[in-house]
């Protein structure tokens, strides 16, 4: 028999026990939202890094426009930004940058057009042999007058290590150099245009002479003819004059000789 204590004690109702999270799960969802957050600060980071990466681009794009508008555009060094006496490669290689740097398809600058086609020519230059001798020519001429003017050698160490104020120097004797040869090319052209025009016009006057002349000739055969008939008639009537005039005439009465 059970006795009344047992008999008194009633079970307790089970009780649903939710299972503990782990300390572990709960500290990575707490901070979920703090690397979504991060996530999108870095997202606006970078974007802001790519805008000014971008305005930077424009900004070389655009001082590059405008450094060869205003460089010496018959200095064809001075266009590309190089040292006379460069290899051909390294022409090649500066113009390949700078066109793809500044192509009008690649900027929204309105003179890009302009820079790129000045680009171009100075490249056209410095690559054809001859044109490039005439440029090393007048480059080297500036020099020597930079060395005449300030009583100079070649072996003088302003020359030897020229320091920048001495380049601009030379830079500068160049552009005289270059615009004096530039007036002498233009003044022969013209002389050598007014002696073609004098040319011409001799030998203008030279075929007009010509067809006159044959414009004569074809007349004077066309009108062979008419002038042989004018002569024929003109011959007709001064015979039947004669004859006429032979028939009219009076006989001369011989005189007698008294003796």
């Amino acid at each position: 028999m059970k006795s009344e204590s047992d008999q008194d004690v009633k079970p307790e109702p089970e009780q649903d026990v939710k299972p503990q999270a782990k300390p572990e799960a709960v500290s990575s969802a707490a901070s979920k939202p703090a690397l979504r957050i991060e996530q999108d600060d870095d997202k606006d980071e970078l974007a802001a890094l790519d805008a000014l990466e971008s305005e930077a681009k424009e900004f070389n794009k655009d001082a590059e426009i405008d450094r060869i508008l205003k460089a010496f555009k018959l200095d064809a060094y001075a266009v590309l930004d190089l040292q006379p006496g460069v290899p051909e490669s390294d022409i090649k290689l500066t113009y390949r940058k700078k066109s793809l740097l500044i192509h009008p398809d690649k900027t929204t600058n309105p003179s890009a057009p302009a820079a790129f086609d000045a680009l171009k020519k100075a490249q056209t230059v410095l690559m054809d042999e001859k044109q490039r001798g005439r440029l090393d020519e007048c480059i080297a001429d500036a020099r020597m007058l930079l060395m005449r003017e300030r009583k100079l050698t070649v072996d003088s160490p302003e020359i030897r290590n020229m320091d920048a104020e001495t380049k601009d120097a030379w830079r500068r004797k160049t552009v005289e150099v270059l615009i004096d040869n530039e007036h002498r090319r233009r003044k022969q052209l013209k002389a050598q245009m007014q002696e073609e025009g004098r040319e011409q016009r001799r030998v203008d006057e030279e075929i007009e002479v010509r067809k006159r002349k044959r414009d004569h000739e074809v007349a004077w055969e066309e009108s062979r003819e008419s002038r042989i008939g004018s002569w024929r008639d003109f011959k007709g009537k001064a015979g039947g004059g004669v004859a006429d005039g032979g028939a009219g005439k009076k006989k001369k009465t011989k005189l007698k000789v008294l003796g």
